[in-house]
């Protein structure tokens, strides 16, 4: 069909603190020191939206973004311009040199296969990942001197670290040899930290720190508790609500049975919008009220118990709690994953 409507408002509501976004940012690169603070922009700005988020990060100061996919460029670059944009996934078919030649974004050289693919795709400048111990992306510092990377105009040398958010003696071994990389290839900036590894000091700032997780309100060290601000706020709308008699049983495989006359909500909450089976046992929040969620979370849906709240209604709003670090430690999901499982069906 044609000429539809406008849909009615959405049962979701996500609130992104736009102030706290930058505010992190500023933080970040504070915290950088000498080196400057990009950002990372993939996954949809870790699900929190790229049309909202990348301006915000650019006016705080940001500009140097950072993509994986080379699909997720189009929406940065109608923010900032395109030599702004890393794409740390590499250039590895010839269709996606053609493609980073034609819009100007920088592919990260990964592979030797890469290095030789964007040569002879016409070349320019590209940035450079260094594998220092991750084991995941990147050339190895062994493979430094062969003619496909001195052919290389190299604008950033990256690496990336494997253990930032703990004390870990990796993290020194892969500075040692991250030193070492820098010396055996020419380029114009360095970069190994993440949002952790900003927090493990200054010999781990070079040029340029890539903060991601951080930004949008996750916590990964420490010593960013008290730093980093939460800037994402979702709600969802109650659907229905019901008295139950003791013996009556919620959800699926009656996980829960009542044990006493109770009052219900249905929520508008599930699995596409990020709320996984581990956050069972959680509680959403009217008002201050906790109300204690009840059974298995399903696809679209959740029940709170608000024998507490009987005012509630049909249509009116429950606040799903989302501080990162605790969540996390409460379902066992990572704060990456919390972000970025939010969904589509919030209006934000």
């Amino acid at each position: 069909m044609t000429n539809l409507p406008e849909p009615p408002p959405r049962s979701l509501e996500l609130r992104i603190d736009r102030e706290a976004l930058a505010a992190n940012w500023r933080a970040l690169d504070r915290l950088s020191g000498k080196a400057r603070a990009g950002a990372a922009a993939k996954a949809n700005c870790y699900g929190l939206g790229v049309d909202t988020c990348v301006p915000v990060l650019r006016d705080a100061g940001a500009r140097n973004f950072f993509v994986a996919h080379w699909s997720e460029v189009v929406g940065v670059v109608g923010h900032v311009p395109p030599e702004q944009v890393s794409v740390l996934h590499g250039a590895n078919s010839a269709d996606e040199v053609a493609y980073a030649q034609a819009v100007g974004a920088v592919p990260v050289v990964n592979s030797l296969h890469q290095a030789r693919r964007w040569t002879e795709g016409g070349g320019g400048p590209c940035d450079l990942m260094v594998d220092t111990g991750i084991n995941r992306l990147g050339v190895p510092v062994s493979a430094l001197s062969e003619p496909a990377i001195a052919a290389l105009d190299v604008r950033v040398l990256l690496t990336h670290l494997s253990s930032a958010d703990e004390d870990d003696p990796a993290n020194a071994r892969q500075l040692a040899a991250f030193r070492e990389a820098r010396g055996r290839v020419r380029h114009r900036e360095a970069s190994i930290a993440n949002s952790a590894g900003i927090a493990l000091g200054e010999g781990y700032h070079a040029d340029l720190t890539r903060p991601g997780l951080a930004l949008y309100g996750g916590i990964p060290r420490g010593e960013l508790s008290g730093t980093i601000r939460q800037v994402a706020f979702p709600r969802a709308a109650i659907i229905q609500t019901r008295d139950i008699g003791a013996g009556d049983a919620v959800g699926y495989n009656r996980e829960f049975v009542a044990k006493a006359p109770m009052r219900v909500a249905t929520v508008s909450l599930g699995y596409a919008d990020g709320f996984l089976r581990a956050r069972g046992g959680s509680h959403l929040v009217s008002e201050g009220r906790k109300l204690a969620l009840l059974g298995k979370v399903s696809m679209d849906m959740v029940i709170a118990d608000i024998t507490a709240a009987p005012d509630l209604r049909a249509g009116e709003w429950l606040d799903v709690p989302f501080d990162l670090p605790e969540i996390s430690a409460q379902s066992g999901l990572s704060q990456y994953e919390l972000l970025t499982t939010i969904g589509t069906r919030f209006r934000r």
